[in-house]
């Protein structure tokens, strides 16, 4: 009965340590940086905005994660997807760019997935594979160019826009994290997530479609990365090769932070949330700080680190 109990306690002290950790670290940054500006409300307010493509992505990551697969891709996805919406627009109207933006995230997706599915390669070296292949893509399409994005009415919905004093970037975040976790939490195919995550064999054995959920998950990865790339080319109102480059360490810190688990079978949208923006505003405290870039480096490694054993000593209870 005690090691019941003491099971339940350590369970219910890793599905909240995300949220322990976001408080602490808000007020010590609050408390030292007090005067440098880190409680004002612009810079709290970009914290939220520089954070909103990579909270998206993490929202796809969760599923991969949680189904047993991951997705190291999702960088490339990013920038093939913003220029293809850029070098589109240029031509098209804007509409026809977005579904072309979009469009590239959901086919780069569902390829991982058709590799990974269907073919039954590992997707740890399928991602790692095409995130090469799709940066040199991304070179490629444009000469290393970047791609001005001028239509207004793109950079107002996936950028600078606002709705009711909303910021855009803001609202996408929402209805990304809004229906990731109610499919996660509140629909068969959640469950089926899990339960391939927990014990493939198992739940092809019930009758789960294992392959589907596995090409399935990619494929949300590679959409939410689209996505993504469409809002850093709204934000910064151009497209360039590098874009998402930078995402893929905080992407996974963010996840795994946030409870979802690296063997699958467990995880939290809402969670991966607050890891993302727990990311976003320690790289703006760090910076405050004035820390160097290798320093920040080294400070996100040390999390990942502490995240990770955290996941795996809840696995092994």
């Amino acid at each position: 009965m005690e090691r019941l109990r003491s099971r339940s306690i350590g369970t219910d002290i890793q599905q909240w340590i995300v949220y322990i950790g976001f408080l602490a670290i808000f007020l010590f940054f609050a408390l030292t940086l007090h005067d440098d500006g880190f409680l004002t409300q612009r810079n709290l307010t970009n914290i939220i905005l520089q954070t909103a493509p990579a909270t998206i992505m993490a929202v796809g990551l969760v599923f991969a994660l949680s189904a047993g697969e991951i997705d190291l891709s999702f960088g490339s996805i990013v920038a093939v997807a913003a220029l293809s919406a850029a070098v589109t627009m240029q031509h098209y109207p804007m509409p026809i760019g977005v579904i072309a933006g979009l469009a590239a995230g959901v086919f780069i997706g569902a390829f991982n997935g058709v590799l990974v599915a269907y073919l039954k390669l590992p997707s740890f070296l399928v991602t790692l594979a095409t995130m090469g292949l799709f940066a040199g893509i991304a070179r490629t399409m444009t000469d290393l160019r970047s791609i001005p994005v001028v239509n207004e009415t793109f950079t107002g919905i996936f950028g600078s826009g606002k709705l009711f004093s909303i910021p855009s970037l803001v609202i996408w975040t929402a209805i990304a994290v809004i229906i990731g976790h109610l499919v996660y939490r509140h629909t068969k195919f959640g469950a089926h997530v899990l339960a391939t995550g927990d014990n493939a064999r198992a739940a092809q054995v019930s009758g789960i479609k294992v392959p589907r959920v596995r090409f399935y998950v990619l494929t949300i990865c590679g959409a939410c990365a689209g996505l993504a790339g469409l809002l850093y080319a709204g934000r910064l109102q151009a497209a360039k090769y590098t874009l998402g480059e930078s995402d893929l360490m905080t992407v996974i810190a963010a996840v795994i932070v946030g409870g979802t688990a690296l063997n699958g079978g467990k995880g939290s949208v809402m969670g991966a949330l607050v890891g993302s923006v727990l990311m976003g505003m320690l790289n703006n405290g760090l910076i405050l700080m004035n820390l160097k870039v290798s320093d920040q480096m080294i400070v996100r490694g040390l999390i990942i680190l502490l995240a990770v054993a955290i996941s795996l000593r809840d696995t092994k209870r």
